[in-house]
């Protein structure tokens, strides 16, 4: 052993779910080994850090939309009339949301699979 070329040793401890994974992703890569995959990561590989704040207000904004087509619907059941203007707010709530969702994922990092 004195003629490694690798001397440091590296020891971690994982869950069973985390091994599972780390096994799976090693067949999948097709390396030899574990330490081949993880040396590949740790020179290759990349990190995100993900910031999920923009996505958790996204989230909390379409709760409030999803109740005004709600109101609107019961509004419509109940005059049995469709107006325009209950139209054209569903249609703008609706865009709203595209809007932000596209501006969402456009700050996501892309990611080769």
């Amino acid at each position: 052993m004195a003629n490694r070329e690798r001397k440091n040793e590296l020891k971690i401890y994982l869950s069973d779910d985390e091994q599972y994974i780390l096994e799976q992703k090693v067949k999948a890569s097709g390396m030899r080994n574990k330490s081949s995959f993880l040396r590949h990561q740790i020179l290759y590989g990349y990190v995100y850090d993900i910031d999920y704040s923009e996505l958790r207000e996204y989230n909390a904004a379409l709760a409030k939309i999803g109740n005004n087509p709600n109101q609107i619907a019961k509004r419509m059941n109940a005059t049995g009339n469709v107006y325009a203007a209950d139209v054209k707010q569903v249609k703008e709530l609706v865009k709203q949301v595209w809007d932000t969702q596209k501006y969402i994922l456009s700050k996501q990092p892309y990611m080769k699979q």
